[in-house]
């Protein structure tokens, strides 16, 4: 067993790849300079080649984000490697990631290609990297439903061409705890010249076992694990890295296993991807889900009061999830709405720190207590970056079991107020209704979610929002403890979104 494994966080692409998440350049922007706080080893900003879009956020998070590798995902394709490398080039450490795949039935289905032309493509194509950079991952997809004796043959060969890095992906999550270690095993046993490459492992959760077989992995000597925040990814998702990691903290005295995340940005992590992406976790998801650390049942409240220790095998404070309920309300000064900022893990620039104040401001006046999930609402407005083309100037509602709900809208846009009027199907339907004819555009809405971010009758209001013009989709997010205007700030968000592209 290794004694320090690295930490690949592959949520800006994998973790993209879930359906219905869409992310600009400054949300991976700041998702990125947020995974370098937390502490990950490699960052794969995205899969260049994709998309224009895709090839100018790698571009962006290779420039910008410093103290981490930067890679690009990329097949095992000439033009591919070429735009992955200019892409992640002004990387602090670039790296090339290609793959192919090496199971029987991808070669036969989907490559229509022998063993022999799919090492030949290989091998060939790890080369050609190589002449960009020195440091290049090689991946078998598919490898968990590859034949070992090929795949022993083609990580032996890639080795010789160039990979320092070797990745075992069980890509449909098809292997289990004990076969996917005896894999990792047999590859280490089978290759003779592994210990010239890392070997890495990436898991995914159809069978609900990515973290086990990641785990498993390096109990069988793997050196990199791939992972994404909250588990996001293609299907039902990839191995979480919050889980793998505080899975390690909490059993050292098995695993005995370092890395360098701090896990203190945990939580801050994961609520930033869950604002940016729209996709909320679970209230049962191990380590960040909202029930993580809650007690219900008496015996177990009984045992909590008298030792911690008793039912809770890790401390909030370890992830940075505090239970501190300091007050802060109306009276309260930006001194100390920033001081909170900070011991919430918040970086923010001195106009954002402005901004989120103005706001905890108006909504000071409208409760007698804020709460940290208050600020953590209202600061998760910002991190969107999405111009206000389009902002909210104010919205009457009439609505009732009887009658026909009716809703007038006026919404700026540069000096301008325009005002629209509009029937619906109940108050929210009309006031979406009166926000499209402002803009003069249609959408479909694909999805609506609406959760109390607190306790209370005065308590904070969140509405995520898919809206889709045809074409593609868009998130928009709203928070007010007035739900209706809630859910206009959320699709005005989503709007923007949509014409700023």
């Amino acid at each position: 067993m290794i004694s320090r494994v690295k930490i690949f966080d592959t949520t800006l692409r994998d973790g993209e790849q879930t359906p219905g998440v869409n992310l600009n350049i400054h949300e991976k922007l700041e998702i990125a300079r947020q995974l370098a706080k937390l502490g990950v080893d490699v960052i794969e900003a995205g899969f260049a080649i994709a998309s224009p879009g895709d090839f100018e956020a790698v571009s962006a998070v290779a420039s910008n984000v410093k103290g981490v590798t930067v890679a690009s995902l990329c097949r095992a394709v000439e033009k591919d490697i070429d735009a992955a490398w200019d892409a992640v080039k002004a990387a602090e450490q670039p790296r090339i990631h290609t793959f192919i795949a090496t199971s029987d039935i991808h070669m036969k289905y989907k490559l229509k290609m022998t063993e022999e032309e799919v090492l030949e493509r290989a091998v060939a194509m790890v080369k050609y990297a190589k002449a960009y950079c020195s440091d290049i991952e090689f991946s078998a997809e598919d490898a968990s439903r590859t034949r070992p004796e090929f795949l022993y043959r083609i990580l032996e060969e890639v080795i010789k061409a160039g990979a320092v890095v070797v990745n075992i992906p069980d890509t449909v999550g098809y292997s289990n705890p004990v076969e996917f270690g005896n894999l990792i095993k047999g590859i280490r046993n089978n290759v003779p010249n592994i210990d010239k490459a890392e070997i890495s492992v990436h898991c995914h959760n159809d069978l609900g076992m990515a973290v086990a077989n990641s785990l498993a992995a390096l109990e069988n000597g793997a050196a990199q694990i791939e992972c994404t925040i909250n588990g996001l990814g293609e299907r039902a998702g990839n191995a979480a890295l919050e889980e793998i990691i505080m899975a390690l903290n909490t059993r050292k005295d098995y695993y005995g296993i370092q890395h360098k995340i701090d896990t203190t940005q945990i939580y801050r992590t994961s609520k930033l991807v869950t604002n940016l992406t729209g996709i909320s976790v679970q209230p049962n998801k191990a380590i960040v889900g909202a029930n993580a650390f809650a007690h219900e049942s008496g015996i177990h409240q009984h045992g909590v009061l008298a030792e911690k220790s008793t039912y809770e095998i890790m401390t909030p404070e370890s992830i940075g999830l505090s239970h501190n309920r300091m007050v802060l309300g109306k009276l309260s000064g930006k001194h100390a709405f920033e001081e909170r900022l900070k011991e919430m893990g918040y970086s923010l620039s001195p106009e954002e720190i402005q901004v989120a104040f103005e706001k905890f401001k108006k909504l000071a006046d409208r409760k007698k207590v804020v709460l940290d999930k208050d600020i953590e609402a209202l600061v998760g407005e910002k991190v969107s970056q999405i111009p206000e083309i389009y902002s909210l100037d104010s919205f009457q509602i009439s609505s009732g079991n009887k009658v026909i709900s009716t809703s007038t809208v006026s919404m700026k846009k540069n000096d301008e107020i325009i005002t629209e009027a509009a029937t619906g199907d109940g108050p929210i339907d009309a006031a979406f209704n009166a926000v499209e004819r402002v803009v003069g555009m249609n959408f479909t809405l694909e999805d609506y979610n609406l959760r109390a971010v607190t306790e209370g009758k005065d308590a904070l209001g969140e509405v995520t929002v898919r809206i889709s013009n045809g074409k593609k989709t868009y998130i928009g997010r709203g928070v007010s403890t007035d739900i209706i205007e809630a859910s206009v700030k959320a699709y005005i968000n989503a709007i923007n979104r949509s014409l700023s592209e």
